[in-house]
């Protein structure tokens, strides 16, 4: 698939205890269908070829011989099928029997991964039947001729290198050192588990948890393939809990006990994985070993998408998850403010309030901050600077939330000041254009410096990670703060921030803050329409919000290319913008984050409380005069 996509699917098919034939015609119907709904790989559970609670006729000559010649038959009925197989066999080699994994595509066996911890427990001794593999076994004889063994395998697709694919086998995920551990370290980012778990109360959440961290440790994909409830239940009973991991999180996984087989199916971002691998300090482990890499044909396929694609990054589906979320966010800044406040001796803190979202959520992060030292709230002095462009809706808003939250309040008519140094540079004041604009932005900062040094206080900063990302701040103006607690805050997450203070204040303060919620976002630096209502709109001239924090976090979070984001965000906001309005405004988005640069190199210092920030000092190192050539070109080339 395109731009580092990988379709897998992981299902348990019904089996027949010790009925290989059955079960081998089902794992071929299985794979077929797999391959003709686009899966570049399929897995199935551990020993799937005869069932996983044979026990004892595991060491039948019959069962054994009967399990190589269906693997051989898997491998013709492959023959054409543009896919890699990976299927569940007891196998013998000299004088042991193996718990293995076999791995077959297009007609041929490419090798057999056999299982490394084998389990000693009461109801599982498969000590009794198998060996653990020995480090000089590197090849093994199926139906008489020799293909690669062992746990050091890894298989790559030559139409995909960046997909490097290992096997481990059921209980190995629980072991002290997975296989798996070894092969991410070899440069394996996908890893196969043929499992067999039987299913107790709370072995769902564990196998869970263990995929889950396994993933994030590996900064792989793995998907683990669990047996069904058709094993024996002659002392336990399986679910058919099949999970799909990625760097950490479930992407899909199937209900236990709600299907008969389980399928669950979902697109790997291969491309994604090597990508967090290159920014990772830990990774890759150092060995001295080597893997050994086996290629093998896989036609690319473009498909449509089988992954979720959320449009808002930086929000939170659930609603009490977004909650407690939200929460705390609001203590990482209002902490981090608080930190400084102290250290830099400081007895109050200074907030410019406009009515608009941001300066709102400055001030209630500066209020928790104050709350927890135990300060008055009248030590947070808060200043409207009404000028050209100020609407009554937004002073009136700004005036009533400070007096309902109990904090000083202060007017300052910037107007005439404006309008005194216009003259005084020779502007005339009905050009309205950049100087016109700036000038109200860099009148209201000299105040707000002037005022906090007056009062001894600290400047605090309102402007979001949006806005940062963009340049979209006045040079010396709203670009500089004495301590900027809203830097990582995108603009969509900080309107979740307020709307979530306003529900936990109530009272006027929540009246107030909805109604800010509800006001256009605005600079607020052109006068107001005929009505009286705000005529300059920033999602009108650089954008909309939504698709920048998207473009945003797959440009920074995710490094993902610019057509690739544009792919995506086609997909992501379906119905709400077309593709022209999505490729207008990611490339107005690329030629800023490039341009703007220079503002981000001098920013002020502010709390980091996400994955994605743009620090020059801590996160994003990049010159100021760097070209946004070659990117623009991939998105014109790519889409």
């Amino acid at each position: 698939m395109k731009d580092g996509f990988f379709r897998v699917q992981a299902i348990s098919p019904e089996i027949r205890v010790s009925d290989v034939s059955s079960n081998t015609a089902k794992i071929i119907r299985a794979i077929w269908n797999a391959s003709e709904n686009g899966a570049n790989a399929v897995s199935f559970p551990e020993l799937s070829l005869c069932g996983y609670t044979c026990a004892d006729l595991i060491l039948s000559d019959t069962l054994l011989r009967a399990c190589e010649n269906a693997i051989d038959g898997i491998r013709i009925a492959t023959e054409g099928k543009s896919i890699i197989a990976f299927v569940g066999a007891p196998l013998r080699n000299g004088s042991s029997i193996y718990d293995c994994g076999v791995v077959i595509s297009n007609g041929k066996i490419l090798g057999v991964v056999p299982k490394t911890h084998i389990s000693s427990s009461e109801d599982l001794y498969e000590g009794r039947y198998f060996a653990t593999p020995c480090e000089d076994e590197n090849e093994i004889l199926i139906c008489g001729k020799s293909y690669p063994f062992g746990n050091d395998l890894i298989f790559s697709p030559a139409s995909m290198p960046e997909v490097k694919i290992g096997c481990e086998i059921g209980g190995d995920l629980f072991a002290i050192e997975p296989p798996s551990t070894k092969l991410c370290s070899l440069g394996a980012n996908i890893i196969f588990n043929l499992g067999a778990s039987a299913e107790i109360v709370g072995k769902a959440e564990y196998r869970r948890l263990m995929c889950k961290s396994q993933s994030a440790r590996g900064i792989c994909a793995y998907v683990y393939t669990d047996a069904n409830e058709n094993e024996s239940t002659t002392d336990s009973v399986f679910c058919a809990h099949n999970i799909i991991c990625e760097n950490g999180k479930i992407l899909k996984e199937s209900e236990p006990f709600k299907t008969q087989d389980g399928s669950v199916v979902c697109d790997i971002d291969a491309s994604l994985l090597n990508h967090f691998r290159l920014k990772s300090t830990t990774f890759p482990a150092k060995t001295s070993k080597r893997a050994r890499i086996i290629p093998f044909d896989l036609e690319k396929r473009e498909l449509s998408l089988i992954r979720d694609i959320c449009p808002h990054p930086f929000i939170l589906s659930n609603k009490s998850e977004m909650a407690d979320r939200c929460e705390r966010i609001l203590t990482m800044q209002s902490r981090a403010l608080a930190k400084r406040l102290l250290a830099s001796y400081s007895k109050s803190a200074v907030i410019g309030i406009s009515g608009g979202l941001d300066s709102t959520l400055a001030l209630l992060v500066a209020i928790r901050a104050c709350d927890y030292l135990g300060w008055n709230r009248k030590s947070i002095y808060t200043i409207t600077m009404p000028c050209f462009g100020t609407t009554e809706r937004t002073k009136s808003n700004a005036t009533e939330l400070c007096s309902s939250l109990g904090v000083s309040f202060d007017e300052i008519d910037i107007l005439n000041a404006v309008s005194i140094h216009l003259k005084d540079i020779g502007h005339d004041e009905s050009n309205k254009n950049v100087t016109y604009e700036n000038a109200q932005a860099r009148e209201r900062t000299q105040i707000l410096m002037d005022y906090a040094n007056d009062r001894g206080g600290l400047l605090v900063g309102t402007g979001d990670l949006s806005e940062i990302a963009l340049g979209w701040s006045t040079y010396n103006a709203d670009h500089m703060s004495m301590y900027n607690p809203n830097c990582t805050i995108p603009k969509t997450l900080v309107k979740y921030l307020v709307s979530y203070e306003a529900g936990r204040l109530g009272g006027d303060a929540s009246r107030i803050l909805n109604d800010i919620l509800d006001t256009p976002v605005s600079p607020e630096l052109l006068p107001p329409d005929e009505n009286g209502k705000i005529a300059q709109k920033t999602e009108d001239l650089v954008g909309p919000y939504d698709l920048h924090d998207f473009f945003l976090y797959n440009f920074i979070r995710l490094g993902y290319s610019p057509s690739k984001i544009f792919r995506l965000a086609k997909i992501a906001f379906k119905g709400i913008f077309d593709a022209e309005v999505i490729k207008k405004w990611l490339e107005v988005f690329i030629k800023r984050f490039f341009s703007q640069q220079f503002k981000r190199s001098c920013s002020p210092d502010g709390v980091k409380v996400g994955t994605v920030a743009l620090s020059p000092r801590a996160d994003l190192k990049m010159p100021s005069d760097a070209s946004s050539w070659v990117w623009l070109e991939e998105l014109s080339s790519g889409s």
